[in-house]
């Protein structure tokens, strides 16, 4: 296979894009333009709802479609073993056009909530061919320095996934507006994707599509470990994000349009970066399972000390900020802990799969904290969510005792 094959380095690209520390904010870079289609319907939840008369159920499905349209197009990719196929800045550049294209068809021609729900389920599949692809370049440009780098990757997915809320917060266009600026914003980074980003020279040859690596990698037991880890951190970090403005509404803490939309963004995106940034420095230097370890234990805290804080503005924001911090901190370990363990050739394929059963999970919740919430209150039902940090942590524990025997 041929360098330019392999995605590595082109000499149509300027040689100072060739460096690992400008590839890293490359990728980042994309990941937050791309990643704004996440919740851009979500952050307009109540216009849509108006518009398209959705009902209760179709409102959740909003962002619940994504996810399973996530998983769909994850599974695909791990079947077919894209991620290890195509040239990974080609993947995330074609996706992020068809999500674009997906996001502005329902600002411009989505007639009736199933063509609403249709097109955030193309667009879920769509964002499956930017995320894991993303993160197999990093690896590929620092692969002794992954906890950090990854981090990066992953905040950067905090800040873009909490975009809509700033726009539909900080500004008074209308909802289509909304969806329309995230489709630019992908464009944009597919357009920078396709012209700057290049694969590392770590990336590894491809080898014939194997399936079942899938099935290989959960009768490992390290691998199974970090995947459950995973799988209890997915329990949580979708749910919140995409109920967090209601969360905050609820409370009183923020009032209005602007309040709720900006509070949602730091609480989302900007404390997430700094969260995903201190977790990679220090898993790089004490060890991935301790660092998830400790990041799920502060986030199941954070959510159940909100409960007694709830009627107190200033400090319900505090613990929110900790929780936005914690609750995504782990996520990047959990990338990096599997590409160290999985075999080197199916890197992508294992990072694929693994976000694919973890998004799967976070429908679960999803779906059910809002039905929760009708029967308890929102003070109540979104503390739950702990549970599947505290098992998370559990699997961790076990893995670095696993790791030092």
């Amino acid at each position: 296979m041929s360098a330019r094959a392999a995605g590595v380095r082109s000499t149509s690209v300027p040689r100072m894009v060739h460096g690992p520390r400008f590839q890293l904010g490359l990728v980042a870079l994309v990941q937050i333009l791309v990643l704004a289609l996440w919740f851009s319907a979500s952050a307009v939840a109540p216009a849509l709802r108006a518009d398209f008369t959705l009902s209760g159920t179709q409102s959740v499905w909003l962002t619940a479609t994504v996810q399973v349209g996530f998983a769909i197009g994850a599974v695909g990719s791990a079947l077919a073993n894209l991620a290890d196929r195509i040239r990974p800045n080609v993947l995330i550049a074609l996706s992020a056009v068809l999500g674009a294209a997906a996001t502005a068809a329902l600002a411009l021609a989505a007639h009736d909530a199933w063509t609403v729900l249709a097109l955030r389920l193309l667009t879920g599949v769509c964002l499956a061919g930017v995320y894991p692809p993303g993160m197999k370049i990093v690896v590929s440009w620092l692969p002794n320095a992954r906890g950090l780098a990854l981090g990066l990757v992953v905040g950067a997915l905090s800040v873009g996934s909490a975009a809509p809320q700033l726009i539909n917060g900080l500004t008074t266009l209308p909802w289509r507006g909304v969806l329309l600026a995230a489709a630019v914003l992908a464009v944009v980074g597919a357009a920078v994707s396709l012209a700057f980003m290049r694969s590392g020279p770590a990336m590894r040859p491809t080898r014939v599509p194997d399936p079942r690596y899938v099935l290989r990698m959960f009768a490992d037991r390290k691998q199974r470990l970090v995947n459950l880890g995973y799988f209890g951190h997915m329990w949580e970090l979708y749910a919140l994000w995409s109920w967090l403005p209601v969360y905050l509404a609820a409370s009183g803490a923020v009032q209005g349009r602007a309040g709720v939309g900006v509070a949602a963004f730091v609480i989302a995106g900007g404390c997430g970066l700094v969260g995903c940034l201190v977790a990679g420095y220090w898993a790089d230097r004490h060890g991935r399972a301790y660092v998830a370890m400790l990041a799920m234990l502060f986030s199941a805290v954070s959510g159940l000390l909100s409960v007694a804080v709830f009627d107190v503005p200033w400090l319900f924001l505090i613990v929110l900020a900790v929780w936005g911090a914690t609750v995504i901190a782990d996520s990047a370990q959990f990338s990096a802990a599997l590409t160290e363990v999985a075999d080197q050739e199916y890197v992508g394929t294992a990072l694929t799969a693994q976000t694919a059963i973890g998004f799967l999970v976070s429908v679960v919740t999803i779906q059910a904290l809002p039905v929760l919430a009708d029967l308890v209150g929102w003070r109540l039902a979104v503390p739950l969510l702990s549970i599947g940090p505290l098992l998370g942590a559990a699997a961790m524990a076990r893995l670095r005792t696993l790791v030092r025997a």
